[in-house]
């Protein structure tokens, strides 16, 4: 009977072995190319948006990856060490983009070694060299795209530091290629941003730099406002600047134009600085005391958006100095506005890697009680603000003034965000032909409470460089712009596409224990110095106290409080180490329970489980 156990047991190993085998082979053929995403944050995953835009390639695209392998096996350069750590993450990326692709997306890994035709392919290409090879040779982490219709786009450089927009810029990179016009913007605006005859000054004055950047990247084309009744079919984005009392028709053309699924880029304003309204020549009240507000009521309340064109934003966390005289200092003024990278969202395309945005006498946003849509902010204030009349800002000498009754809200404000949502018409009166009284499909609406944002003042410096004129930019708000118009030009999947999380994973442990070490380490060196400052006190009284003549001899005083005080820093610096000791023993404690949970336990419990299995199989067929 014993013998009869061990060859059954025998069997019943050889049998599951050779099931195992069975199933792998079976697998490989029945699930090839069938992936499972395990990370937290589905790392692996293609958005939604990524999916439907590969889903609607009509020709196939080809990708050139250019990483420099073994330029960067070996270096002991920090830059070098992030490129390769960030390159599996780069590369698996492409891999799942080309597996989804059902074969329109085609992917070549190509590494680049120094002094090679490959090399001199990637430089062609537009790829970005960084002289961080062992023999400062150029290191590569780019990617070239191409049609075939020889259309060609590129990432010179993949930044480790734009990880969570990877995908969105290999998706962008994807759709330029898949389209072969550039994008059609309307633009309509209430201020004098384009080139025009200035009536103040009976010249002809120059457009705003934001529209002559606008100009270089897209086919843009003005509308006029008074007679607006429609918005042509190819005209992928308006960008709506300052309205002022638009009239039925044209907010009725806009409304129509978002439930068709076009894409609208609005700036609206509580006092807009640069709004000319009311000016004459012989009466310079005028201009002061015009209505410089714009509102875009009716198609908000539609969409579920609340906005007051009469209140303005205070926030003294990041309210920015101005000279208000030639010779006083400067003071802080906190309805003039300076936000930096930390302050914009860095999960939206438009304001992530910005490093710096001014906006001045901005309104807010809120959304309706009852609406079903969803704002999702850019920039927000601090909590450190509230909310005042815009007339307050009117007729301001001292912006000082501001923060003498300053009552913080404690909650942020809206300042810029985008609406998401499956909108509903703002006229459901009319019975125009082709009307739509509410959108087929979810849309986006990016709206801004300032036009101020957009003037040169608070970001750029125009100069005039033998006729050419020069751009200096002080602040991102030109960027920010061109990012908006360039994300909603897109394919509305393209909009759909998040931020992605980092695949970096910090130990969020040990950094604690850092911390914690560290604010021990600040309380001991903050009670050594204070004990040091009363010693000097202490030994600088005792000597005031003593004769001219015994002014260089230690009194017994003197010498015993410098021993004490000796004898304390030796003691506090033995404390120093003893946290420092500390520190390192429960790093390496965590570091030895972890390897310990790794590589024996859970193993050792699979063995276990495994055993468990087979002796529950021996016994049930020995029974």
């Amino acid at each position: 009977m014993a013998f009869n156990r061990k060859t059954l047991t025998g069997s019943a190993l050889l049998i599951l072995a050779l099931l195992f085998v069975a199933v792998v082979l079976v697998s490989n053929v029945l699930f090839r190319g069938a992936r499972m995403d395990l990370t937290e944050n589905n790392l692996y995953t293609l958005s939604d948006g990524t999916r439907s835009l590969l889903g609607k390639l009509d020709e196939p695209v080809q990708l050139t990856l250019y990483f420099s392998d073994r330029s960067t096996a070996d270096t002991d350069n920090p830059s070098a060490r992030a490129l390769r750590a960030y390159y599996p993450r780069v590369r698996e990326l492409l891999e799942e983009i080309a597996a989804r692709s059902d074969g329109k997306v085609r992917l070549t890994v190509v590494d680049p070694v120094a002094y090679s035709e490959d090399e001199d392919a990637a430089v062609a290409a537009g790829i970005q060299g960084l002289p961080f090879g062992p023999a400062g040779e150029n290191v590569f982490l780019g990617v070239y795209g191409s049609n075939s219709t020889n259309g060609e786009e590129k990432i010179p450089l993949f930044d480790p530091g734009r990880e969570n927009l990877a995908e969105y810029d290999i998706a962008k990179l994807i759709h330029e290629l898949s389209t072969d016009k550039k994008p059609a913007v309307g633009f309509i605006t209430g201020l004098p941003m384009t080139m025009g005859f200035d009536q103040a000054t009976r010249q002809m004055r120059e457009p705003w730099a934001v529209y002559g950047e606008l100009a270089q990247f897209f086919d843009v084309r003005q509308m006029n406002a008074t007679a607006l009744k429609t918005i042509e079919s190819d005209i992928n984005v308006v960008v709506l600047v300052h309205p002022k009392d638009l009239g039925d028709d044209a907010l009725y053309a806009l409304d129509q134009f978002v439930l068709r699924g076009g894409h609208l880029l609005v700036f609206v304003d509580p006092n807009a600085e640069q709004d000319a309204s009311g000016a004459d020549p012989e009466n310079p009240q005028a201009a002061l005391l015009a209505d410089k507000s714009s509102d875009l009521s009716k198609l908000f309340k539609a969409w579920g958006l609340e906005y007051a064109r009469d209140k303005v934003v205070l926030d003294r966390a990041h309210a920015l100095q101005i000279s208000v005289a030639p010779n006083a200092p400067p003071v802080r003024h906190p309805g003039i506005l300076g936000f930096a990278r930390k302050d914009l969202s860095s999960d939206d395309v438009i304001t992530a890697n910005l490093e710096s945005i001014n906006m001045s006498t901005v309104g807010y946003f809120e959304l309706s009680k009852d609406t079903q849509s969803k704002l999702i902010p850019l920039i927000q204030s601090s909590e450190q603000s509230m909310s005042v009349p815009a007339e307050r800002l009117k007729f301001l000498a001292d912006p000082s003034v501001l923060l003498t009754d300053f009552k913080s809200s404690g909650q942020p404000f809206v300042l810029a965000a985008r609406l998401e949502g499956q909108f509903k018409t703002a006229f459901p009166e009319r019975k125009d032909a082709g009307h739509l009284a509410q959108a087929k499909e979810k849309n986006a609406v990016v709206v801004f409470a300032d036009t101020d944002i957009l003037s040169d003042r608070l970001w750029a410096q125009v100069q005039d460089f033998f006729g050419q004129k020069v751009l200096n930019a002080f602040a991102d708000n030109g960027n920010l712009v061109i990012n908006a118009v360039d994300n909603l030009a897109g394919d509305s999947d393209l909009i759909s596409i998040r931020g992605r999380a980092s695949s970096q994973r910090p130990f969020t442990k040990v950094a604690e224990l850092k911390r914690q070490a560290e604010d021990k380490l600040r309380q001991s060196e903050k009670d050594l110095q204070q004990k040091l400052s009363d010693t000097e006190r202490k030994l600088t009284e005792l000597q005031s106290a003593k004769s001219t003549d015994q002014a260089m001899v230690l009194s017994p005083e003197q010498k015993a409080e410098l021993e004490s005080f000796l004898k304390q820093k030796i003691e506090i610096r033995k404390q120093l180490r003893e946290v420092r000791r500390e520190l390192d023993a429960d790093i390496e404690a965590l570091g030895t329970r972890l390897k310990f949970i790794n590589i024996l336990l859970v193993p050792l419990l699979l063995i276990v489980a495994a055993l468990g299995f087979v002796g529950w199989k021996s016994r049930r067929a020995a029974r």
